[in-house]
């Protein structure tokens, strides 16, 4: 017996549009994150991308859970001295909604150059539509 491993030619990778209103942030991100690494596929090898691209809509519509929403904070460092800068969860969503689930998934995909290449089959979109029309992408359902 020996071990199928499918070649880049033979993965075959589908499209996955996802609803964000009325969601929890956690909960979209783990299942997005699980279908971009592939993990939900049969064919999956954990050192060979094999994941399918998710488009997640109404990312201004997320809901966070207890008291995150006025608590949680989102900071980044400029690369000066004193550079450090905070933004409220509350903030953010007004000013770009996307930025947050991005986050959200990426943070659960590794760290590394594969992590970085399945973070690319991310497209998240305020409000309900979206430029892959063409790509005919299925529903997947998340549970809020």
């Amino acid at each position: 017996m020996s071990t199928y491993i499918p070649s880049a030619k033979e993965i075959n990778r589908k499209w996955f549009v996802v609803d964000a209103s009325g969601k929890t942030l956690g909960r979209l991100a783990t299942k997005a994150a699980d279908v971009l690494s592939g993990k939900l596929n049969p064919q999956y090898v954990p050192y060979i991308d094999t994941g399918d691209h998710v488009i997640v809509i109404n990312a201004e519509k997320i809901v966070l859970t207890g008291l995150k929403s006025q608590q949680k904070l989102y900071r980044r460092y400029t690369g000066f001295p004193g550079g450090l800068r905070e933004e409220s969860f509350t903030r953010l969503l007004n000013r770009r909604p996307e930025k947050i689930i991005e986050e959200a998934v990426k943070g659960m995909l590794p760290k590394n150059k594969m992590g970085r290449q399945m973070g690319t089959k991310l497209k998240v979109y305020r409000g309900d539509k979206h430029p892959h029309e063409a790509q005919t992408p299925e529903v997947l359902e998340v549970i809020a």
